[in-house]
């Protein structure tokens, strides 16, 4: 299937919500089907196979593959999706960039030997970043600077149109292409929807409903830009791998964008506070220099992907979980992910109105 009407796949995929379930899955793939797809395209004198932690949406396999370690994610949804082998065309376009990526090894999203889609990389040999936060160990000042360099060189990959890509163009080689030819128009894709899932969900009333919708349609204007660059649009810390004080590699491009150059760096803001967002975007001015009306469009992106968060940790039932589920703090519960959430959002809000600093964060 094509990502046409997709703004954002975890909550707009026709299976919504799917592998965002506590693990063991019910959809788990057979290690004999996993041995299979490997044998077969590697042809191995030796292979070995262990469950790994994954946290995604993707089932997620360690491998040794004559000696070598592999990582391999599966994408068995009913939908059939394919976006796998977009995101490894993806991966190397940034690993062209300078940006630390895994090397894809293999990737077959064609589903004609086995019923899902696969993806074998390199296996890295270090943690996600989220590790090192929750045990009060990592150096965000190192961190928060090098995420901001990163951004702004795959910032240097621009694509056509705007939003998710067209697979099939990658594939008659007519580049990265998003299936829109308007940003507003992505931006504002199932906007509405999100919003009414919030309301009928208990976390919006129909008065802050329509204090965003105002909002937006206000400073529609900052919508109104003429060329996209590449967006990762999943920037987190448990989606970067390394030490405690350094970047080995960014992970999972599987939800990206062509889009807006504050978007990625308004997606550090729904996690982090005013010292990190300075420290990311210094790190990105010693790449390249900020846009104009750059504070706004940092406060309109971070509003809408709060948005979408929401979405997914209602329709997911993540403000049920507890401190061990990886977006919750130490010691924190299900109920400060919410009152966090709402709380960014407010502050989104009014950062967009009045053009503040990020001081409010």
């Amino acid at each position: 299937m094509s990502r046409r009407d997709i703004y954002y796949w975890k909550c707009d995929r026709p299976a919504a919500f799917h592998g965002t379930g506590p693990r063991p899955r019910a959809d788990e793939v057979s290690e004999d089907a996993i041995r299979f797809v490997l044998e077969d395209h590697f042809l191995p004198e030796t292979l070995t196979l262990s469950p790994a932690a994954g946290q995604g949406n993707h089932l997620t396999w360690n491998a040794e593959i004559d000696g070598a370690p592999v990582f391999l994610r599966i994408e068995n949804g009913p939908e059939g999706d394919g976006y796998l082998e977009m995101e490894s065309a993806i991966l190397g376009e940034v690993a062209k960039t300078g940006v630390p990526v895994p090397c894809v090894h293999a990737c077959d999203a064609s589903r004609t030997r086995v019923p899902f889609a696969w993806q074998a990389l390199e296996r890295i040999a270090f943690p996600d970043l989220n590790q090192w936060q929750k045990s009060g160990m990592l150096d965000a000042d190192a961190i928060a600077s090098a995420i901001g360099e990163n951004v702004a060189k795959w910032q240097g990959i621009c694509p056509a149109g705007f939003g998710p890509f067209d697979l099939e163009a990658w594939r008659e080689g007519r580049g990265l292409r998003g299936w829109h030819g308007e940003y507003a128009d992505y931006f504002r894709l199932r906007l509405d929807a999100h919003l009414a899932s919030l309301v009928t969900g208990g976390f919006f009333n129909n008065a802050q409903r329509g204090e965003i919708v105002a909002a937006i349609d206000e400073h529609s204007s900052l919508l109104e830009i003429g060329r996209g660059c590449l967006v990762h649009k999943d920037l987190a810390l448990w989606n970067v791998l390394g030490p405690r004080d350094r970047v080995a590699a960014f992970i999972d491009f599987d939800d990206a964008i062509s889009g807006d150059s504050m978007d990625d760096l308004s997606l550090l803001a729904c996690f982090h506070d005013a010292a990190f967002l300075e420290r990311a975007f210094a790190g990105y001015q010693n790449v390249r220099p900020l846009p104009a009306e750059w504070r706004r469009r940092f406060w309109l992106h971070l509003l809408r992907n709060l948005i979408v968060k929401a979405v997914i940790r209602v329709g997911a039932g993540y403000f049920e979980r507890d401190s061990g589920f990886f977006l919750i703090g130490r010691g924190g519960s299900g109920a400060d992910l919410r009152q966090f959430t709402e709380e960014r959002i407010a502050r989104a809000l009014r950062g967009l109105r009045d053009d503040l600093d990020f001081s409010v964060l």
